[in-house]
């Protein structure tokens, strides 16, 4: 990482927390291939390319390579998403979290653009989010119509 980029590296124990990551995957892009579950594990594991909302005061906009970790789930539904895709990139617009019936477990909700979203079962919150590599200028600031 450069000097002035500082890699984020965030946990989410709770809906407040992952309200935290999701603003900051924003309009992270990956491909179908880079989800990984690992029903053995238990963890669910998203490689993208993120948009640095953080540094988007700059003249230029960055993108930086990311990964994503659920751990403690227990089950994923994908709706709209083409498993057999690897190929297709998907748009990350929001993360969000359903308490179940018997605390700490529930539901996140991903929700992709096009209409596709992912529900991950959990038995707690227990999800990362850590740069991996150096950011890069992209020549295109996502933007949402109002």
């Amino acid at each position: 990482m450069t000097e002035t980029a500082k890699p984020l590296r965030l946990l989410a124990h709770d809906a407040d927390d992952l309200g935290v990551l999701s603003a900051a995957l924003q309009d992270a892009v990956a491909k179908i291939g880079d989800i990984r579950w690992d029903a053995q594990g238990r963890t669910l594991t998203i490689a993208c390319n993120r948009f640095r909302w953080e540094a988007a005061k700059a003249k230029q906009g960055e993108r930086v390579r990311s990964a994503l970790q659920f751990g403690d789930v227990t089950g994923v539904q994908g709706r709209n998403l083409r498993r057999d895709a690897k190929g297709a990139v998907v748009e990350l617009l929001s993360i969000g979290f359903t308490p179940g019936e018997e605390a700490p477990a529930g539901i996140v909700t991903l929700t992709f653009a096009g209409g596709g979203d992912m529900r991950v079962s959990v038995d707690c919150l227990d999800v990362a989010l850590a740069d991996v590599s150096d950011p890069w200028v992209t020549p295109r600031t996502p933007g949402h119509a109002d």
